[in-house]
């Protein structure tokens, strides 16, 4: 009998169905698609738990059954954190009838899927996303009573998984949980050598408040004679900001500000681009990171997790925005060096986050349990 395995993503759908990319996507909505797909293709039984964005339900993607709840809009204030909230993603996660249950991002699903999983006597993995996931207090939710229910549900999950040995070793020192480091998953596209590379300089990211989306448009003034293309859209609760930095970069002639691309569109700039920026002040381990190397493309950042950047030759770490600036524009005018550093990342990601190796990675973590 094949092995069960649900994903609740309730951001999901715009990743797994093409049709829907222009709506709001995060990273981890793209490493639990490639997962889903990844698992389903190994064998097991893959399904998804996703918000209601109108379509069908049951929807099968590449051998993923996708489980639709409850619309973004739907119930009353206050009470529609039960109804149909709760009750609905409660209803889904019984119809899958999965024997694992992975769910990721510190928020109220992981102590209403680790309550489930208790009820039922299922396993469940949580997969740390940010920092702040193992910071009490710092983590990115909003409400007291949100945060009490993510500890719940951390202290009761069955694997959790890590993104880095300092992800690691936050969560033992402050909730004194173990964990296992497990690289993400990534696709690896086959490459044009001669593939045409018109844009200098590639910032993908969401626009949220660690993001740092303003230094863009300020890099884009220390270097007005490198193309630079934006691409991101309005996390829900940063909209003012999106649309701020958006009329500001209209009088930067060398920025190009895109606004939310899909994830199967956004992959053809990364061909197009000679190098990949990141401006956060913190984070876990970027999808866009992996999309950079998979496609040989250097990483310019302000942080760099677990050193493994500068240690692997597949970037650079900058100490400010000048420092940024001037690494850029070293890089931009030597070939041979760029090429270097991103055959460096294209190998690094081919051996380290090829789907196979990914879960093999997973069920090693599992039977050790």
């Amino acid at each position: 009998m094949k092995k069960k395995i649900c994903f609740i993503g309730l951001d999901n759908y715009p990743v797994i169905n093409p049709k829907y990319g222009s709506y709001y996507f995060g990273g981890e909505s793209v490493q639990q698609t490639l997962l889903a797909k990844a698992f389903a293709g190994l064998g097991f039984e893959a399904s998804m738990i996703c918000m209601d964005y109108g379509q069908a339900d049951k929807e099968v993607f590449d051998g993923v059954i996708v489980y639709k709840v409850f619309k973004e809009t739907a119930g009353l204030p206050v009470l529609r954190f039960f109804w149909p909230r709760i009750t609905s993603v409660w209803a889904a996660l019984k119809r899958a009838d999965a024997d694992i249950y992975y769910q990721s991002c510190a928020g109220i699903w992981t102590g209403i899927v680790a309550c489930f999983c208790k009820v039922h006597n299922k396993k469940m993995i949580f997969r740390l996303a940010h920092d702040t996931d193992c910071i009490p207090g710092e983590q990115l939710i909003r409400f007291w009573r949100d945060r009490k229910i993510y500890e719940y549900g951390l202290r009761n999950t069955h694997w959790v998984a890590a993104q880095s040995r300092h992800q690691q070793a936050l969560l033992k020192k402050n909730y004194n949980i173990n964990s296992t480091i497990i690289n993400m998953i990534v696709e690896i596209p086959r490459l044009n050598p001669e593939r045409s590379q018109d844009i200098d300089v590639l910032w993908v990211n969401n626009f949220r408040t660690f993001k740092r989306p303003e230094k863009v448009l300020e890099l884009a003034k220390l270097c007005p004679e490198l193309s630079i293309t934006m691409i991101g859209g309005a996390v829900p609760g940063n909209e003012e900001m999106f649309m701020k930095l958006k009329g500001q970069s209209e009088n930067i002639a060398n920025l190009t500000f895109e606004g939310p691309v899909s994830y199967h569109k956004v992959n053809d700039y990364f061909l197009r681009s000679k190098l990949f920026i990141n401006t956060s002040d913190s984070e876990g381990f970027p999808n866009s990171f992996l999309q950079a190397f998979a496609r040989k493309i250097p990483v310019i950042t302000f942080f760099d997790p677990d050193g493994v950047i500068e240690a692997k030759q597949m970037g650079k770490r900058c100490s400010d925005l000048n420092n940024m600036a001037e690494t850029i524009k070293s890089l931009i005018l030597n070939d041979s060096e760029r090429e270097r550093i991103g055959t460096n990342g294209y190998k690094y990601v081919n051996e380290c986050y090829g789907p196979q190796k990914i879960i093999q990675n997973y069920s090693r973590m599992m039977s050790n349990a």
